[in-house]
């Protein structure tokens, strides 16, 4: 039961152990939420290289150190069902939903949510921000969340309404999410660059951005525009991925939808983003209106559960069943 590759002794254990790494380049490393040898070994040459202002060929050679100290190479089946079995689950507050998924958004994995105006996505972003705090026999982790707002939508009294219908004290849920607001993509991958620090000092365990995409879609109309904002919006998202993997964390992203003029027949409904968007989150749900406060929920994709709608409401108290 355990890795494959072969293991050698005297391993770097911190930062300063690593090839290369002096007092300067790990001040600068950790300054930039390098904090330690994980982090290191997930990113990329240029990031690095940016983060410590060293060449890219001595940023290669640090990573190359810090993947080898870690064992990032084959492992057997055996390890990664173990690894599965610590990833943890957030209740939706809903018992059709919490069963659609299996028990909840899960964590290590990037779950996003599309859908309508109003079709309540960032209701969920709020019910979840809350039911982190919950001890994991309640359905939640005894973490905080992270929400970075792109819209202008996040409602703090909203989240004193959910938090005192399931027996949380209104100031103490409201100090357990750290709210930011982000103005502009930059400013939003940037945050999540600092979110990595805040992830390791305050236990958090939910990291909400609503919506993801609203700026990549301000900020690069035109098909001209297309292919930067792909290449942007795809950096943001495997640096969310890497930040889930790394932190054991949930990530829950909202995105807008457009219509597509080409669809006759059907739902002429799809989510922004392309193909970049789509094949990373491991779970897509689609939400739409129904009659009064109901709305539907529908599986779209996932690696491992089948697809399939449940009816969820709305109701002053959160999330609930019909």
């Amino acid at each position: 039961m355990s890795n494959i590759s072969h293991k050698k002794k005297g391993k770097p254990k911190e930062l300063m152990d690593l090839p290369g790494v002096g007092p300067a380049i790990a001040k600068k490393l950790m300054e930039a939420g390098y904090k330690n040898i994980i982090s290191i070994a997930v990113a990329t040459p240029a990031e690095l290289a940016n983060a410590a202002d060293i060449g890219e060929n001595a940023a290669r050679k640090i990573i190359e150190a810090a993947r080898e100290a870690l064992d990032l190479g084959f492992e057997t089946a055996d390890v990664v069902y173990e690894k599965r079995m610590k990833v943890g689950r957030i209740t939706t507050g809903s018992r059709n939903l919490d069963k659609l998924l299996a028990g909840g958004i899960e964590t290590q994995a990037i779950t996003e949510v599309f859908g309508a105006f109003r079709s309540g996505k960032t209701q969920l972003a709020h019910q979840l921000a809350v039911n982190v705090q919950l001890p994991p026999e309640k359905g939640g982790l005894s973490g905080k969340a992270i929400y970075i707002d792109t819209e202008g939508t996040f409602r703090p009294e909203r989240i004193c309404q959910m938090a005192q219908a399931i027996g949380l004290e209104p100031k103490t849920a409201l100090k357990n999410i750290i709210y930011a607001r982000a103005y502009n993509s930059d400013h939003q991958m940037l945050l999540v660059q600092q979110a990595q620090e805040v992830v390791e000092d305050e236990n958090v365990r939910l990291l909400v951005i609503d919506s993801l995409t609203s700026h990549f879609r301000a900020e690069y109309p035109g098909r001209e525009m297309l292919a930067e904002r792909q290449q942007k919006l795809n950096r943001h998202l495997h640096m969310l991925q890497r930040l889930a993997d790394v932190a054991n964390l949930a990530v829950f992203v909202t995105n807008q939808v457009m219509a597509r003029p080409d669809v006759y027949f059907g739902d002429p409904t799809e989510p922004v983003g392309g193909h970049v968007l789509a094949h990373v989150p491991q779970t897509r749900l689609y939400l739409r209106r129904a009659k009064d406060n109901r709305r539907i929920c529908r599986l779209v994709d996932s690696p491992y559960l089948p697809e399939g709608e449940v009816v969820f409401v709305i109701t002053e108290e959160g999330i609930r069943d019909p």
